[in-house]
């Protein structure tokens, strides 16, 4: 059941090749007892529909009963991947998220689906913009694609001439107190310390934002 925001679509995108952790798939890696795959499904079902996924094999996906689609620019890394979640996206509005994030939380998710007079609502930590885990509107394909075209892959790097809503680490840290949120699994190492990071997940906390 969507509960608000009927106009947002959800992009996972599952086409890196994972050469860090030899090339495993990272999506059906499991933490705290569930895969990756279906925990995000399980938060983003909630704020976002339909939900698609971007994988160049769609062969590991095909029993979750959601669409995937290819890359639309190959070899364009994620932000093809970005590129490719929203024109293929049915909605003037995607939530891109990366497919080897164990720790979406939904009451950030709902929060950067609200904000409706940008082009991109992305988050912002200390380290930078989390490009994989923000909410993209129509209007960001067309500099994007550009930008791909001229061999600039960064997808930190935020489109020329849209609109940005900026979600700040003030903001993020009401979120996420425990600064597990952008938590990706990219290695073994990764992996293990996610497991260690679903302690945290059955800890109530005071100034956690909850449901």
């Amino acid at each position: 059941l969507v509960e608000m925001h009927e106009g947002t679509a959800a992009a996972i995108l599952a086409g890196g090749r994972a050469r860090r952790f030899a090339g495993v798939n990272k999506a059906s890696l499991t933490v705290g007892g569930h895969r990756i795959i279906d925990r995000q499904l399980a938060v983003l079902r909630h704020v976002a529909d339909p939900i698609f996924i971007v994988a160049g094999d769609p062969a590991p996906y095909e029993s979750l009963g959601v669409d995937i689609v290819p890359d639309s620019l190959p070899n364009a890394g994620a932000l093809g991947g970005i590129y490719t979640a929203i024109v293929r996206s049915p909605h003037e509005r995607t939530l891109i998220v990366a497919c080897d994030m164990p720790f979406l939380a939904l009451p950030l998710l709902r929060h950067l689906t609200s904000v409706v007079d940008a082009d991109l609502v992305i988050p912002r930590t200390a380290g930078g913009y989390e490009p994989l885990c923000a909410v993209y509107g129509k209007a960001c394909a067309e500099p994007i694609r550009r930008r791909i075209e001229s061999g600039d892959l960064r997808a930190a790097v935020l489109p020329d001439g849209v609109i940005v809503e900026e979600v700040g680490p003030e903001i993020l840290a009401a979120y996420d107190p425990d600064g597990v949120l952008f938590v990706n699994v990219n290695t073994p190492h990764d992996w293990e310390q996610a497991h260690s990071l679903t302690e945290l997940e059955r800890e109530p906390r005071q100034d956690r934002i909850t449901d």
